[in-house]
């Protein structure tokens, strides 16, 4: 089992959050009409915010808040109709609750103004790839940054971590020139983007490895492909998966896990802490 790491993820609006012995929600709230789980159940103002507060009651650390499906081929929204969805339930969050406000865009407008809207954290689902300037944005406000690793629009190599570590590297690279502190950033792998079913499992049993990059991970197995694939159930029904998915995810070290169903994922989280801690205090005493 993979060493979990402590420490802060230092975000915007003066924010931060302690990473290490217990293990961190980020909660899915998409105001999109097609999302493939929960397409259109919170695409207006009024449902997405009660959402985003329901999941923060049930224990969720951070919303994620998204205004365009990620899904396989969806349908692109222009930037002016993702900003429409979005920043008005950041705005409306804002002086809700304590928890803090992700952003999910690859946009760099977008992110510029769902920071000065009251967001803490930008999440991109292209890892900076796809507009760089949203690396200049975090480095300018001090914004929390999710780098995302992605096999879309381009050539993988066939060993899944060298993808990873070309892929993410390179991000990095765009951080540190932007002027990104190290306490700034978390990686996520990018389970289910352009990865099949083996990839996506052989990402989970090898994820420990990623640690060599030296920066907290965020898990997104939510409700995705590879999990229908596994147990056979459809989208909405995968919960139960998802949660075995991030219990295997946390004895590799990751931080963070973004999801649909937060109860489910922090109970199964919240046993597997209480057991790494009883390791701990268990192997003190026999190096004692």
């Amino acid at each position: 089992m993979a060493q979990l790491g402590g420490g802060f993820w230092r975000v915007g609006h003066g924010r931060e959050i302690e990473l290490g012995s217990t293990a961190v929600i980020m909660a899915i709230v998409n105001v999109t009409p097609d999302s493939f789980s929960d397409g259109g159940r919170y695409d207006s103002v009024d449902k997405a915010v009660a959402h985003a507060l329901d999941a923060v009651q049930a224990g969720a650390g951070i919303v994620d808040i998204g205004g365009e499906s990620t899904r396989p081929d969806a349908e692109s929204v222009d930037a002016l109709e993702e900003q429409a969805r979005v920043l008005p339930v950041i705005e409306a969050l804002r002086g809700r609750t304590e928890a803090l406000i992700s952003i999910d865009t690859y946009r760099a407008e977008t992110a510029c103004l769902a920071v000065a809207a009251g967001a803490h954290i930008v999440n991109d689902v292209f890892g900076l790839q796809k507009e760089p300037e949203i690396a200049d944005i975090a480095a300018k406000t001090g914004a929390g940054l999710c780098v995302m690793h992605t096999g879309r629009d381009r050539d993988k190599l066939d060993d899944v971590i060298a993808d990873q570590l070309l892929f993410l590297e390179r991000s990095l690279e765009i951080a540190g020139r932007a002027g990104v502190a190290r306490d700034r950033i978390v990686l996520d792998p990018g389970f289910g983007f352009a990865k099949d079913t083996r990839e996506n499992l052989e990402l989970m049993a090898r994820a420990d490895e990623l640690q060599r990059l030296g920066f907290p991970i965020l898990a997104g197995t939510s409700r995705k492909r590879f999990v229908g694939a596994v147990t056979g159930r459809e989208a909405a029904e995968r919960d139960a998966g998802t949660a075995a998915t991030s219990v295997l995810l946390r004895l590799k070290g990751a931080a963070i896990f973004r999801v649909h169903d937060v109860a489910i994922n922090r109970d199964a989280l919240a046993v597997t802490d209480a057991m790494l801690k009883a390791r701990d205090v268990f192997e003190r005493k026999g190096t004692s």
